[in-house]
């Protein structure tokens, strides 16, 4: 599928910004069943300074300056991009992804070789998700058994984190601490994208956070309003000796051609799509509309 991305972020501020300095994770990259094909970016105001580059995760960044002074930043990208991840989705269900153990994917993650040490970063703790309390260990213990396949004990975690947590907009921000996402059991798919994590990271295994965008259907005979697709996250998890599959919670399904992935690290703090410092007093209110359009 080809799909075309428009994502709008807007601050609009109540005084005055004399400065401000901008980090941009918002240009999709290239991955498993995905090609990027364009790619733009506009800053208004223009910005003094724009540069870009991969961080330590091959995800591409854009740092920009405003060294004007303005009360509104909007920033605006377009991505057209192919998606074909269905083609994968056998091989998920394949005896070679399910037959690992475990056990044996702690044995794996023991040994020094190229094919796991990329990925022993993701078992270690990161900003949002630190060492996993009693609560979360034992959460995953439920799904994760010794002798049983990594494929199926994530499947399973993320069917149960569908159902036992509720999705509420608003219920928490970017600082809410996991251990309160888990007494709650309510938050959004950045959240349920980080418990899973927690989960994983606890009994040994490596998972990482994704960040990107989901197309919506809307409901037969409605028309798609402009704006109504998200950004979105979900967790991808390595199992030795067939590589990493993501698993969606906040849908209960593996992604396929409707996601579009614009990058991954540890947790929500290594993708965010904007973040940054201005310089000002005030206040400033948010707004982010998202248009992903299929092209037939």
């Amino acid at each position: 599928m080809v799909f075309k991305v428009t994502h709008t972020t807007k601050y609009a501020y109540s005084a005055p910004v004399s400065y401000c300095h901008n980090i941009a994770t918002l240009r999709p990259r290239e991955s498993k069943g995905q090609q990027l094909l364009g790619y733009k970016i506009q800053v208004i105001p223009e910005p003094a300074e724009i540069s870009e580059r991969k961080d330590f995760f091959g995800n591409y960044i854009t740092r920009f300056s405003i060294q004007t002074e303005h009360k509104e930043l909007k920033v605006t990208t377009k991505s057209k991009i192919v998606r074909n991840y269905a083609q994968f989705r056998d091989s998920f269900f394949s005896e070679e992804c399910k037959r690992v153990t475990i056990n044996d994917a702690l044995f794996a993650l023991s040994r020094i070789n190229p094919e796991v040490m990329e990925a022993k970063q993701y078992i270690l703790e990161s900003i949002f998700i630190k060492r996993a309390d009693a609560s979360i260990r034992a959460y995953a213990e439920v799904s994760f058994k010794n002798n049983r396949s990594v494929f199926e004990a994530a499947y399973e975690l993320m069917q149960r984190i569908y159902t036992d947590f509720q999705f509420v907009s608003g219920f928490t921000s970017i600082s809410t601490p996991i251990a309160e996402v888990m007494k709650e059991k309510k938050g959004v798919c950045q959240d349920f994208a980080q418990i899973a994590i927690a989960c994983i990271r606890s009994v040994g295994l490596p998972a990482r956070y994704i960040s990107g965008y989901i197309e919506t259907v809307p409901p037969e005979g409605k028309e798609k309003l402009v704006g109504a697709d998200a950004s979105h996250a979900w967790f991808s998890i390595f199992i030795p000796g067939f590589g990493w599959v993501d698993f969606d919670p906040t849908n209960n399904l593996i992604p396929m051609d409707q996601h579009i992935v614009v990058g991954w690290g540890r947790d929500y703090y290594d993708v965010p799509p904007l973040k940054g410092v201005v310089y000002g007093s005030g206040k400033s209110k948010l707004k982010v509309a998202v248009d992903i359009a299929a092209m037939v």
